[in-house]
């Protein structure tokens, strides 16, 4: 039905979400610098109307993404890195033309080839940890059933950091996030994917371990093209309803 294209999905936000949006909203506005200190914990829940849970969730998903930093003794601060991220330089993947989005695919593809065969060549036995910590909560999270978004970005944030090379963590940061929050909300990790993934990260874990240069970029290559394919398929999609809403706006009544 035509009249349907009029409605849009109602994305119901989480207390955790509105926090999140509020601080974000502090930092863009210039209110939050680098380097200033959030309020303690009690004073913020009193003042939000929330639960220490919530509170310390959205806290943890904003240093997850670098956006806050967390100092021994001294409090919650707001970190340089990630607030580029947060801001937007992509700043709503849902509202990216077709040919954006399978450029912003490609250009993660690129990245995470890269920063992979540079993690076997320079990775520790710290990094190697890590890594394997990241596999185990993303294998633990498919296991029951549930999206694990978060740790599958953390996998392969741990096989950035140990490629000994900051801006391509931080460029990392900026693209895969959206990219992996939009394939959760059009479930693209359904039907058996999310299995494939963690055996995928599995072998792209043993290849880093050997220090295998070429098996390692075969591999995150391999695990990506899915993810490339599916870009190529919205980028066809989106030139063709373009094509069509031009073809309707082009005609006249007689």
């Amino acid at each position: 039905m035509e009249l349907l294209k009029n409605f849009s999905q109602i994305v119901i936000e989480t207390p955790v979400d509105k926090i999140i949006n509020q601080i974000k909203q502090l930092i863009t506005s210039g209110q939050l610098k680098p380097g200033d200190k959030l309020p303690s914990e009690r004073k913020l829940c009193d003042v939000l109307g929330v639960g220490r849970t919530h509170l310390r969730d959205a806290i943890k998903k904003l240093e997850f993404y670098g956006i806050l930093k967390t100092l021994p003794q001294s409090g919650t601060v707001v970190a340089g890195m990630g607030i580029t991220a947060l801001e937007g330089l992509i700043s709503d993947v849902l509202k990216l033309e077709g040919n954006d989005f399978n450029s912003l695919v490609e250009t993660r593809v690129i990245l995470e080839v890269n920063s992979a065969v540079l993690a076997a060549e320079r990775r520790t036995g710290n990094d190697i940890k890590e890594i394997e910590k990241a596999l185990f909560a993303h294998r633990a999270k498919i296991e029951q059933a549930d999206h694990a978004v978060e740790e599958d970005l953390m996998f392969h944030l741990k096989i950035a950091e140990a490629s000994k090379n900051s801006v391509l963590k931080s460029l990392m940061l900026i693209i895969t996030p959206d990219i992996l929050s939009y394939f959760k909300q059009h479930d693209v990790c359904g039907d058996g994917r999310s299995n494939k993934a963690v055996e995928q990260h599995e072998r792209i874990l043993e290849a880093i371990k050997n220090q295998d240069r070429e098996a390692v970029g075969s591999e995150m290559r391999g695990h990506l093209v899915d993810i490339l394919d599916y870009s190529k398929t919205i980028q066809v999609e989106q030139l063709y309803n373009n094509k069509i809403e031009s073809n309707n706006g082009g005609m006249t009544g007689t």
